[in-house]
């Protein structure tokens, strides 16, 4: 059964399944909705906590000796296994499946990871897990959703949720849920009558400018041509020097390259991925975003992120963020009419 992270509370307080399911792209809901979890387990005697990582060393056979043996120390156990890729393989998805048919009623399993496709949705260990317990999608919220979502969380901190308040939180903080959570926390103490102006907050996240750099970078990645061109203007406006954004974007360039190669010679990623800090819920839009991409294609915005570099630092651009654009787009290959443009 599917809940919402929004309906998450209610449905805890009505039974906690023994059998969940977390997953999604949108980390701050994901948090949330895991510690939910853990302080309704623990209300109801899941004392004892255990934390697995299904990554490419995992021996599954632990996940099943930790739903069948007995704990020493309490009776009720809660297991949180993490899936990094949502893809738990031929031996994990046989494993969930036979777990899903024990439904164990001293324990309570929380399988979660990142973003999955109805690829992994239809697969039988999903099916089975989702159809004994709960499904609870995290998916990055926009629009409306995020609004209500910016409210709700601004009456929760005691802070007047006025419409110009949440449209400013709603423009800034969209696609960093976790920033916004830390800024209304400080708003918390700075204004414990809650009365809080747009001119309050906005000269405190000023510093946050410097986080939007990699809101580019995670918007590239996913492909996302709309928001990329709506931060590179609030990059702009902020006053961001282009080179800073020209560094972040040689970054990206070099490990999709480092990619590219290692997978031509047949090598593993996870040395590459080791080598140039990548973490491990951001590796598949990496590899994602390389199936989008030709040689030809990668050495193109080799040269034309050399050629910027040079001009910008020579100060031979006139509009640098117009060049910017161009830059994001070649990693986005599509057809001008796919690009939608949203002009509020």
């Amino acid at each position: 059964m599917q809940v919402y992270p929004n309906q998450l509370s209610a449905q805890l307080n009505k039974s906690l399944p023994n059998q969940i399911l977390l997953f999604g792209e949108e980390p701050q809901q994901k948090l949330e909705a895991l510690q939910k979890i853990r302080d309704t387990a623990q209300q109801q005697g899941f004392t004892e906590r255990h934390s697995l990582v299904a990554d490419n060393q995992f021996e599954w056979q632990n996940l099943v000796d930790a739903y069948q043996s007995m704990s020493l120390f309490a009776e009720r156990q809660l297991i949180e296994l993490e899936i990094p890729t949502g893809k738990p393989g031929t031996e994990g998805a046989k494993t969930l499946l036979e777990i899903s048919a024990k439904d164990n009623p001293d324990i309570v399993l929380v399988v979660h990871g990142g973003k999955i496709g109805k690829d992994v949705q239809n697969t039988k260990w999903f099916k089975a897990l989702d159809k004994q317990g709960i499904y609870v999608p995290c998916f990055v919220l926009e629009g409306n959703r995020l609004a209500q979502w910016i409210s709700g969380k601004l009456s929760e901190n005691g802070i007047n949720n006025t419409p110009e308040l949440v449209g400013f939180f709603c423009d800034f903080f969209e696609g960093n849920l976790i920033a916004a959570v830390q800024e209304m926390e400080k708003l918390k103490l700075l204004f414990p009558d809650g009365n809080v102006s747009r001119q309050d907050i906005s000269g405190m996240v000023s510093e946050q400018s410097r986080y939007n750099v990699f809101q580019l970078t995670d918007a590239i990645l996913a492909g996302d041509a709309q928001r990329s061109i709506k931060l590179l203007g609030r990059l702009e406006s902020e006053g961001i020097e282009p080179v800073v954004i020209c560094w972040a974007l040689v970054r990206e360039w070099q490990v999709l390259d480092a990619l590219s190669s290692a997978m031509a010679l047949s090598h593993p990623t996870d040395r590459v991925f080791s080598q140039h800090r990548i973490w491990k819920n951001k590796q598949s839009a990496y590899l994602n975003l390389l199936r989008r991409l030709d040689q030809q294609q990668l050495m193109e915005i080799r040269d034309k992120l050399s050629a910027f570099d040079v001009a910008v630092k020579s100060s031979a651009i006139k509009r640098p963020y117009v060049e910017l654009c161009h830059l994001c787009l070649l990693f986005m290959p599509m057809a001008l009419t796919n690009l939608q443009m949203d002009y509020a």
